[in-house]
């Protein structure tokens, strides 16, 4: 404790008992991890009688799973062409109370991740329920759908494969015999961890039916997640996971321990399974193990537990000592930042904030405009809805006309977006620094009580989506123009990299953050989550981790790393998306259980790379060319991070047609559904995943005039 007292806080032995129940109440817990799976039936109409059949599904559906014995429930709302056919479930260790709140936040956040899409499912890292909804009669089959690989990135050194077969085959088996379909477990086997496992079909399948759905999943474990510390398969109509950890509530239903006898050192002994007895169902979900699957299983020590519980205790009481080291040592950070506060831009400290950042962008750039709000009500009609271009991420925005004729796009910030003050001074002070004809250039802005407006170049023709997404629009962007905007994207994120005053991390590249202009010229835009690092710097890290489904490299989405080597990440897909004509967060390959990076990954690998092209552009392809340009996207998207090149290294492949480029190694969510199975998760298959995702669309991507 003296640590605590040197920094000029009184510390006393008493303060963990005091303080520390009071500080746990302050701490906001982290929003559970959230992986929406899109289907592919179309979309509804904004005030649409499809979308009043699933307001009301969205205020009944909750409250009927939660008052059921099992927490699950079907319905059925509206007559068709508007009728919607839903299944909710929630895990069988919760509560109907936190039954009901999850399903409450799962209709929102797949109305928000699926925007007006007919067919949406959403899963849960942490949250103890599942959803899906569509306009296509699911419930009438038992079919498995929107099926989500997951793997955990950290590895479990020499696990025997019998083990964890062991494990999976006697947890689905109990959870076939159990009448609510739910069943935990617990390995416990000396010299390896634990590992717990839970299982759950939906209540309405019959045994047999549940067998089915869970038989694959053994195999899907064993052979997407080997060597892997946990992981899990998540389906609309039964899941699974592991972990070396205690993930649900309570004690396991179902106990797993090693033979505790003596036997000769040369046999094998097989595990013991403890529970209370249950029917047996008619369909085994048994899978013979795979041939390679050797383990010697060793005998369990008597003492285990009493070591386990004289180290949680030991480790508990350690990370407390830590814990209130950090509380004292922020809250003097605090007051001596107050102290310096005072002293710092003595010109703007009776300022209000707005106006204090408007006196300094004029200190800064000469080219940067402060504009009046009545100017930007003029150029907008008052915001007009005629005016309106699209709905971004943070709020609308509006195309204008200056008195002198000049164009312009206006981002009006909304005062309950999740842009705030900081975000927005980032934004404006970060763009204004930048100039290269492949960012979008921010004329100025405006700062007005409650309003925050942004000014930028008015981009007649949209963003990039708008094209490359749309089956008539996609022929508009041919070979040569394709090749144009993946050149001038590369360049801009080079210029962001490498050649700018700052080193800047954009953490938000996709398809509907480049802006085209009248010849069709690619801007990158959006800044608000730009990360500037200094010249010497390589990497940082962030507890807060934000971005878009489908982009987020691995290392970023579950550790909170960013680098340059993530922009070059997102910078593969985009790569990939402009040749294929397909979207990261919508493809998905069902026979192999391959997303988008994964299935480029395998043409190439069977020298087929070139079936990946849109089929508008075949004919114009030169080979070769095209050929270099999937090799170079499938080294962007490479797991590690130190395996991707820099931009600049791929600035020069792209414009180098003699190098022999280096085989890429498989990419990272390798067999994870984004987006429409997710984007950004706890890893895929061996890849990795686990992070809080906004959708900070802060940019419009469909707009009806041009942008």
């Amino acid at each position: 404790m003296r640590f605590l007292s040197s920094v000029g806080l009184p510390c006393h032995p008493w303060m963990a008992t005091v303080i520390l129940p009071l500080l746990l109440l302050l701490v906001p817990l982290t929003a559970a991890q959230m992986w929406p799976s899109c289907g592919e039936s179309g979309d509804y109409e904004s005030k649409s009688t499809y979308e009043a059949n699933l307001r009301l599904l969205s205020s009944t559906l909750p409250k009927k799973a939660a008052s059921s014995t099992t927490l699950f429930a079907t319905d059925t709302v509206g007559n068709v062409p508007n009728v919607i056919f839903a299944l909710a479930l929630c895990r069988g260790d919760t509560n109907s109370s936190a039954c009901e709140g999850c399903l409450v936040t799962a209709f929102q956040d797949g109305q928000e991740h699926c925007t007006n899409n007919k067919d949406a499912a959403v899963y849960y890292d942490s949250n103890p329920c599942m959803l899906r909804f569509s306009n296509q009669n699911f419930l009438a089959t038992t079919v498995n759908e929107h099926i989500l690989v997951i793997g955990s990135i950290e590895s479990l050194m020499n696990f025997p494969k019998l083990l964890l077969f062991t494990l999976l085959n006697s947890t689905a088996q109990s959870a076939v015999n159990s009448s609510r379909r739910f069943t935990t477990s617990r390995l416990d086997v000396s010299s390896f961890p634990t590992l717990y496992c839970l299982m759950q079909c939906t209540p309405d399948l019959t045994a047999d039916d549940c067998a089915a759905c869970l038989r694959p999943y053994n195999q899907y474990t064993l052979k997407y997640m080997d060597g892997k510390k946990g992981g899990r398969v998540l389906g609309t109509r039964c899941t699974m996971r592991y972990e070396t950890f205690p993930f649900f509530q309570g004690d396991p239903m179902l106990r797993i321990i090693n033979l505790a006898t003596e036997v000769p050192p040369n046999n094998n002994t097989m595990p013991i399974i403890t529970a209370n007895p249950a029917p047996q169902s008619q369909s085994p979900v048994e899978a013979p193990p795979p041939p390679e699957a050797q383990a010697t299983i060793q005998e369990l020590h008597g003492h285990n537990s009493r070591k386990r519980a004289l180290w949680i205790i030991t480790v508990a009481a350690l990370l407390l000592s830590i814990f209130l080291c950090i509380i004292c040592f922020v809250v003097w950070m605090r007051r001596r930042r107050k102290g310096t506060e005072i002293l710092h831009d003595q010109a703007a400290m009776n300022r209000p904030e707005e106006d204090a950042l408007a006196w300094r962008l004029e200190q800064k750039s000469s080219e940067f405009i402060l504009f009046d709000l009545s100017e930007i009500l003029h150029a907008t009609h008052n915001f007009s809805k005629e005016n309106l271009l699209g709905q971004g991420g943070f709020g609308p925005v509006y195309k204008g006309q200056l008195p002198d004729g000049t164009e312009i796009a206006v981002k009006r910030l909304a005062s309950h977006s999740g842009q705030g003050f900081t975000e927005f001074e980032n934004e404006v002070e970060l763009i204004a620094k930048l100039q290269h004809s492949n960012l979008v250039k921010l004329m100025g802005c405006c700062i007005k009580g409650e309003e925050k407006l942004l000014v930028y170049e008015y981009l007649p023709n949209k963003s990039l989506d708008f094209f490359i997404f749309d089956v008539n629009r996609t022929t508009l962007v041919d070979w040569n123009k394709r090749c144009v905007i993946i050149e001038g994207i590369a360049q801009g994120l080079l210029y962001l990299h490498k050649h700018s005053r700052l080193r800047i991390i954009h953490r938000d590249l996709k398809a509907s953050n480049i802006l085209l202009d009248q010849d069709m010229n690619p801007k990158i835009s959006d800044f608000g989550l730009a990360k500037i690092f200094s010249t010497n710097d390589t990497q940082g890290s962030t507890k807060k981790v934000v971005g878009t489904y489908g982009y987020m490299a691995p290392e970023y989405a579950s550790e909170g790393i960013y680098s340059i080597k993530s922009d070059v990440f997102s910078f593969g897909v985009l790569l990939l998306e402009i040749l294929s004509g397909k979207k990261n967060s919508g493809f998905h390959q069902h026979e192999d259980f391959l997303n988008l990076l994964g299935y480029s990954w395998h043409l190439s690998e069977g020298g087929r790379c070139l079936e990946l092209l849109e089929a508008s552009i075949v004919e114009e392809i030169h080979a070769a060319e095209a050929s270099r340009y999937i090799n170079i996207a499938l080294m962007c998207v490479q797991e590690r991070a130190d395996d991707r090149p820099t931009m600049s290294t791929v600035v020069s492949m792209l414009n180098s047609e003699n190098v022999n480029l280096p085989e890429p190694k498989h990419p990272a969510y390798f067999n994870l559904r984004v987006s429409k199975e997710d984007e950004s998760g706890r890893v895929p298959y061996s890849n990795n995943a686990d992070t809080i995702c906004s959708n900070n669309d802060l940019t419009i991507t469909e707009e009806p005039d041009g942008r």
